[in-house]
């Protein structure tokens, strides 16, 4: 078993990242480490991201996991976790655009773990997983619903219940349209579109095209922008720096690869026959609250559940409200399948 633990780097690492309270200490160095742009640098970044991805209390730290490596068909390694008990209802949890499994620390630090059998991994080209420069390696809808196959085969998954947040109604959309729904015991979309609508796209995905430059001040700044407008209830600074620094471990050309796909899975959609749950913050400022509420009236049965005064991360900003939901959909979609 593998143990998220503290690392006593923290303040170094932070500075190569751009942190404010590092700038402030470090004024003139610090202008000039962000204004290098070579692949030294690069490099250096992403090593301090895991570092710090790895260190953070609030993010689970000395909790169990065991690594899981997947290999796609395509040919790519995967990087998974198992969390929770080995006997229980399972969960396979997947994060959105720029995120990593990380994401997900307040669901595998809580009481769920005691009750479900919980997966988490990084999706191509973020966190620990395979990182291709090639935009054609995120723009294959079968590469993507392989990708989920491969990480339910190697975990050994029967029917898990998939949670899906923001981009990952994406990779969920692939993974249904390539492999169907028959392995799974249910789906819960959280803040995570079925459908691109221009009306309810949210005004925090302004930061998007900055986010995949290649100059690191540009990146790092509507980066930092990016993951305010993700949250109505901020994160701490701890976690805030944390998450930054996941963020940072996804290259520009990587985030500029994994725009640009169209998506309208309506159709497929409401032929779905499996238990559904919307989860959705009303204060989301990536994707609407009018998304949620589309995704649920499209879904026969599917169950929509609105977070008043939350953004578009429910799980981290309600996470009891959250697990409390998620743990009685899962137990009655086990006991439907």
């Amino acid at each position: 078993m593998a143990r998220i633990a503290r690392m006593g780097t923290y303040a170094q690492i932070m500075c190569v990242l751009g942190s404010t309270s590092c700038q402030k200490k470090n004024k003139g160095r610090i202008s000039m480490k962000m204004a290098v742009h070579d692949s030294h640098l690069v490099k250096t970044t992403i090593a301090a991201a895991l570092l710090v991805a790895m260190a953070q209390p609030g993010f689970g730290e000395r909790l169990n996991y065991k690594p899981v490596t997947v290999k796609t068909p395509d040919g790519l390694t995967i990087s998974a976790q198992e969390w929770g008990n080995p006997a229980g209802p399972e969960i396979l949890f997947i994060h959105g655009f720029s995120q990593s499994h990380l994401s997900w620390m307040r669901q595998v630090g809580s009481d769920l773990a005691k009750e479900f059998r919980i997966v988490t991994y990084d999706l191509r080209g973020h966190g620990n997983s395979d990182k291709p420069l090639d935009a054609a390696r995120y723009r294959d809808s079968k590469a993507w619903g392989d990708e989920v196959q491969a990480v339910i085969d190697t975990a050994g998954l029967k029917r898990p219940v998939l949670v899906g947040w923001s981009y990952a109604g994406r990779v969920i959309s692939d993974y249904l349209a390539t492999h169907g729904a028959g392995q799974l015991a249910g789906i819960n979309f959280v803040d995570a579109p079925i459908k691109v609508d221009p009306a309810l796209i949210g005004d925090n995905l302004k930061n998007l095209p900055l986010m995949a430059s290649e100059d690191l001040v540009t990146n790092i700044t509507a980066t930092r922008a990016f993951l305010h407008g993700c949250f109505s209830r901020q994160p701490s600074a701890d976690d805030y720096e944390t998450m930054l620094a996941f963020n940072m471990m996804v290259l520009p050309k990587v985030r500029a690869g994994l725009g640009g796909r169209p998506l309208d899975a309506s159709h497929m959609m409401s032929k779905l026959k499996l238990p559904v749950l919307v989860t959705h913050g009303a204060e989301d400022r990536n994707a609407k609250v009018g998304a949620g509420q589309y995704t649920a009236s499209i879904i026969p049965g599917a169950k929509l559940s609105i977070y008043e005064g939350i953004g578009h991360s429910p799980f981290y900003e309600d996470a009891p409200r959250f697990n409390t939901e998620l743990a009685a959909f899962v137990r009655a979609a086990a006991k439907t399948n």
